[in-house]
């Protein structure tokens, strides 16, 4: 009988153990606080829709759901944080259209690659942006809208939470789609930009219903159109942009990713939590209340749909000439 090398032993010995301390860590996981980044200031999108997914899969994985805001350059602050984090399992993003499919496209310097920086969990919801305007502008449609600002080229601004978000890039497509020309102004987060447009020192800006919706039930604000493909069963008197320009959609959606090097089955079993979590009728009813559709999806299929929406933005970006400053 012959016996195996003392170093294959040793391998094999080393192999074994740490196969058995993963499967050991994983399922142990958590034993502590997990914490979940979210790119942008709270009030925003990321932050509500961010605020209920934390609340219920803490109650599921009976840990505390411990939520920081880690915000500028249009989220990309916040994703470098995850990007660098230990990969435990106890370190978070909720990583956004902007973080993971825009400004990975116009920042070549962005010190972190959407795919090679992070693991996927999966998707955990979208929600369609609204175009909301000034009420002192004398506009009450899209095409009233168009037509006032192409009347006054270059005299106008529009807002958007920072150069290369994708309230930005929405912006954007618009003026390529239509021809208009206004001027850009950045801001730290939507809601930062919200009393210059009630003012009138904004014209409009693209951000999602969570927060605009009811500023303009409020009356500070005029919802002239929502940016995705149908009208919201919230807001159902408000058109579609894309019944005034055909086509048009400028949907944020809403993933959950680890550093780089997050155990699999740390990940499986995050998964598997979201999609039960995003079933319940209390997740959908909070969802529902701000704007939000849930959708879950497995870790590829996130991948999947960042590359194709990457894809897309990186059209406009190139047609657009966007750059940062």
């Amino acid at each position: 009988m012959t016996r195996p090398a003392p170093f294959a032993c040793l391998l094999a010995a080393l192999v074994t153990a740490a196969a058995c301390a993963t499967a050991a860590g994983a399922e142990n996981w958590p034993n502590r606080a997990v914490h979940f980044i979210i790119p942008f200031p709270a009030g925003g999108a990321s932050d509500g829709m961010g605020r209920v997914l934390a609340h219920a899969l803490g109650e599921r994985l009976g840990q505390q759901i411990v939520i920081e805001n880690k915000t500028g350059a249009a989220g990309a602050i916040g994703a470098g944080v995850v990007a660098n984090a230990e990969p435990d399992g106890y370190t978070f993003l909720i990583a956004t259209s902007s973080t993971h499919a825009v400004i990975p496209v116009l920042d070549a310097k962005l010190g972190y690659d959407p795919i090679k920086n992070f693991t996927p969990v999966g998707m955990v919801g979208s929600a369609p942006n609204l175009l909301v305007a000034s009420p002192t502008l004398p506009v009450n449609s899209v095409g009233e809208l168009i037509a006032y600002v192409k009347a006054r080229p270059g005299e106008m601004f529009y807002a958007s939470s920072g150069t290369g978000a994708i309230t930005h890039v929405i912006a954007e497509l618009l003026k390529l789609e239509t021809g208009i020309e206004i001027t850009h102004v950045p801001y730290r987060g939507g809601v930062q930009a919200a009393p210059d447009v009630t003012s009138g020192r904004i014209a409009y800006l693209f951000d999602s219903i969570i927060w605009t919706l009811p500023l303009v039930r409020g009356g500070q604000l005029k919802g002239l159109g929502m940016a995705g493909l149908k009208r919201s069963p919230l807001a159902p008197d408000i058109p579609t942009v894309a019944e005034t320009v055909p086509g048009f959609e400028g949907v944020t959606w809403f993933g959950v990713f680890g550093p780089a090097g997050v155990a699999t089955d740390i990940v499986a079993r995050l998964n598997r939590e979201i999609a039960v979590v995003l079933q319940s009728e209390d997740t959908i009813r909070r969802y529902a209340a701000l704007g939000v559709e849930p959708a879950a999806s497995s870790p590829e299929e996130l991948t999947a749909f960042m590359k194709k929406d990457m894809a897309k933005w990186a059209d406009v970006i190139k047609r657009a000439g966007i750059k940062l400053p």
